[in-house]
């Protein structure tokens, strides 16, 4: 792996790192040459585990031979820039996690189809645009059983670089694609639609109802307004969680941590 010493911004290739926005990585013209970027050696290592394709290393030189000695063995013959902590805070404009970034190929979309084909339950994101909450969301759906994601457009992306640390590389665990279409078109994959809402016709989460659907799409929405009126009529079920004190109710992450838990398929 050919080491690379850097020295300013105006070095062929770490603009990738350093100045290129998350619209400009994601290369929407050209998705096959979209780049996410990845911080940190333990999420680096569940990237690769999960078969992503690394691109380019940015690492402090003291990293080189310690928390990111194996990463560069098994990246195999790519770019590594390097520099002083200083130096690649400045480039970076943050103090770097654990001192080791990895730019990655960005996936092929996959189709709803493909991502859903052997799931039972899985969580529909709606509108949900803070990083911190799609990261969060993606941890609690790969620790409680969610099976796959989908995503409205309007949401944020799953491989925004903080959304991939706050996740703690469990984007990479549980299958995900963008959603086409609206929730009514999940029967068509053979799944009833829960939305998560605040309505008068709701019911509670542990209504027996829901805990003998074989396939069940758990559907979030925004952190301010929740989910639209169209996709709450159009669900087969609008499901609250009970609250106490007068809290009227939880961040859309805790909302959805409760609601993968509770809602999981039934133990046999």
């Amino acid at each position: 792996m050919p080491v690379i010493e850097i020295s300013s911004l105006a070095h062929p290739g770490v603009d990738v790192f350093s100045t290129l926005t998350e619209a400009q990585l994601r290369n929407r013209l050209e998705p096959d040459k979209g780049i996410f970027i990845v911080e940190s050696p333990k999420v680096i290592r569940v990237a690769l585990d999960a078969g992503y394709e690394p691109l380019a290393l940015l690492c402090e030189h003291k990293h080189i031979t310690g928390d990111a000695a194996d990463i560069i063995k098994r990246c195999g013959d790519i770019p590594l820039y390097t520099g002083s902590r200083e130096l690649l805070t400045t480039l970076t404009g943050y103090v770097l996690t654990r001192g080791v970034l990895c730019a990655m190929r960005r996936p092929v979309c996959r189709s709803m189809e493909e991502v859903c084909r052997d799931a039972r339950r899985i969580v529909v994101i709606d509108g949900v645009v803070d990083t911190t909450n799609i990261g969060a969301i993606f941890r609690s759906a790969a620790a409680l059983g969610i099976d796959a994601v989908l995503l409205t457009r309007n949401s944020c992306d799953p491989l925004n670089r903080r959304a991939v640390r706050v996740s703690m590389g469990s984007v990479f665990l549980v299958p995900w694609t963008w959603m086409e279409g609206t929730i009514g078109d999940l029967g068509k994959l053979g799944f009833r639609t829960a939305a998560m809402a605040l309505a008068d016709d709701s019911i509670p989460i542990d209504s027996p109802a829901l805990a003998i659907e074989s396939k069940l799409a758990i559907v979030m929405g925004t952190e301010g307004d929740g989910l639209p009126h169209e996709t709450i009529a159009e669900a087969d079920y609008v499901v609250r969680i009970p609250m106490a004190h007068g809290v009227d109710s939880l961040n859309v992450a805790a909302a959805a941590a409760v609601a993968f838990w509770q809602l999981r398929v039934p133990e046999k």
